[in-house]
Parts: C-alpha cells; sequence; structure tokens
C-alpha cells in the first residue's frame, strides 16, 4: 500500500512540475516574448536574446516549486558532481558535442561543395551590415574574421563553463528532476522519446516566432516544432546518457553548454542562406547527424543496461 502511494506521489510531482514549468513559460513568452519580437531594432534584439536567455532558468524555477510544494526536499537533488569513477561521461559531453557538430558539417558540405566558404565571407558580410546599423565604422574583415575565429575557440574551450550558469536552469529540470522519475515510470526508450518531445515542446512558442527555425516555410510553425521535438530527442539521448550513467545533472549542464557554444561553426563556413532544416548546423537533418548517430548508439546502451549507472 505505502509502495503505491509512493507511485502516486511521484506521479503528482511529474504532472505538477509540468504544468508549473509550460505555464510559466507559455505564459511569458506569450505574453511578454512575442510583443517583443514584433520589434526588429538591433537594440530590440539584443534585449530579446536576453529575455529567451532568462526563460532557461524556469525548469529550475518548476523543480524548486514542485519540491516545495510537495515537500519532496533536495536530498535526491542530483547536485553532487560525482567525479570519481564518472570523468569519461563529462569529458564526452565537453567534446562530443564538438565532434558531433563537426561530422554532421563536414558531411552537409561534401554533400554541398558548392556551398563551402572558406573564407566566411556571408558571415562577415552579415556582421558588417549588423554594426552599421549599430553606426559602428571602421571595423575591417580581419578583424571581424579574427573575431569569428576567437568565438570558435571559446566554444571549444569555454562554452560549456560559461553557459553552465544558464544551461543548469534547463538541465536541473529536464535531466535532473524530470528524467529520473520517468525512468521509474517507463521503459528506457519510450521515456528517452517522451523526454526529448516534452523539451521540444517547451520551446513551441519560441519556434513558433522563428527562434531556431525562422518564419514562413512550409507547414510554418507546426513543421519548425516537430523538427525541433526531433532536435531535442536527440540532443536529450546524449545528455540524458552522461547523466544517468553520472547519477548527477553536471555532464548534462556541461554538455547543453558545449552544444550551444559551437552550434554555429558550420554556419560561419556556408555561402548564403543557411537552412536551418538541413544543415551545416545542428537543427537540420544532415548538419545534425553526428548527434543522431550518437544518439542511436547511447540510446542502444541505455536500454541494454537500463540507464544503470557506471
Amino acid at each position: 500500500m505505502e509502495q503505491q502511494q509512493d507511485k502516486k506521489l511521484e506521479t503528482k510531482r511529474i504532472v505538477l512540475y509540468l504544468a508549473i514549468t509550460f505555464l510559466i513559460t507559455y505564459g511569458l513568452e506569450i505574453g511578454v516574448i512575442w510583443p517583443m519580437a514584433k520589434n526588429t531594432s538591433m537594440a530590440a534584439s539584443q534585449t530579446l536574446q536576453l529575455v529567451i536567455s532568462l526563460m532557461m532558468f524556469i525548469p529550475a524555477l518548476g523543480v524548486l516549486i514542485t519540491r516545495l510544494i510537495t515537500k519532496e526536499g533536495f536530498k535526491n537533488a542530483k547536485l553532487k558532481p560525482h567525479f570519481k569513477g564518472h570523468i569519461r561521461f563529462y569529458v564526452l559531453a565537453w567534446a562530443g558535442p564538438v565532434v558531433f557538430t563537426i561530422f554532421g558539417a563536414f558531411l552537409y558540405f561534401i554533400l554541398y561543395p558548392n556551398r563551402f566558404d572558406p573564407s566566411m565571407q556571408s558571415m562577415i558580410d552579415l556582421a558588417l551590415s549588423q554594426y552599421e546599423q549599430m553606426g559602428v565604422t571602421g571595423v575591417t574583415e580581419d578583424q571581424i574574421r579574427v573575431q569569428f575565429m576567437t568565438q570558435l575557440a571559446v566554444g571549444v574551450f569555454l562554452a560549456p563553463l560559461l553557459n553552465g550558469i544558464a544551461c543548469f536552469g534547463e538541465e536541473w529540470g529536464w535531466r535532473g528532476y524530470l528524467l529520473p522519475k520517468m525512468k521509474e515510470k517507463m521503459p528506457m526508450l519510450p521515456m528517452l522519446l517522451v523526454n526529448g518531445v516534452i523539451w521540444g515542446l517547451w520551446h513551441a512558442p519560441l519556434t513558433a516566432i522563428g527562434h531556431n527555425y525562422g518564419v514562413g516555410y512550409w507547414g510554418f510553425p507546426f513543421t519548425g516544432i516537430l523538427a525541433m521535438c526531433v532536435f531535442c530527442i536527440t540532443m536529450g539521448v546524449l545528455l540524458s546518457y552522461v547523466s544517468l550513467k553520472a547519477d548527477s545533472v553536471w555532464p548534462a549542464v556541461i554538455g547543453h553548454g558545449a552544444i550551444n557554444g559551437f552550434a554555429a561553426v558550420g554556419q560561419y563556413y556556408h555561402k548564403g542562406t543557411v537552412n536551418p532544416f538541413v544543415g551545416p548546423i545542428p537543427t537540420g537533418i544532415i548538419g545534425g547527424s553526428g548527434f543522431l548517430i550518437a544518439a542511436v548508439v547511447l540510446a542502444y546502451f541505455l536500454v541494454r543496461k537500463g540507464g544503470k549507472k557506471a
């Protein structure tokens, strides 16, 4: 009887957590971010990006509220790093996104060699246009090229840590709280798929204003939302794997930071307009092929071992 009550309480916590997180997110995005997105000025765009970054803390807020309401406490909060015996999962979380992103971009440019531009001229022209809009003059192409190369270096060596604060906001929710509870309710493979779909649908209002996929494409915005769910399933398997294996949220935080910090590398070398549904960035079917292959392999290992700690 007590076991059944515990299971019902865990189900209640899952439902409550999702309700809180989605209601706060959708309310703020529809009520605040959508009106902001109508202002196309450079200053408004920068403010919008800042607000979107702050939205990443809502899943963590949902965890806090749910734990307090249900008197769950914080003993099982998945906040201990558990470095001992698990360093390989931190390495995978840090380096994996870089390798998988490069693989997808490389495959894309093999298939579309006429779109590869080692001089990064399209991105340089875009940057110069943005500087002009801001009234900044005297910036040279070489300076912008150095800036891009510096950003790539930061993406490899520092982004997993620099992005960690914002990424913790999401990961403590999706991988630190929701994932372990779902793992006790569902078989591993369906759980990974459902967890990824939930994560993707959480992004739906942003996708509907053009975040990640733009606007005006066929089936807008529903095909974009669907693509975002596929993207989140794929990325979610990697983040779930390292989190479950280390029994800690921190490898997922690092992995999420690495993904965000290095995802644009293919775009830097792309000639013309990027199609986010194709590549060379990881949101595309080709650009994300490295992550997709990794997701299949890691999901196999999780299903085979049931997500047990290493």
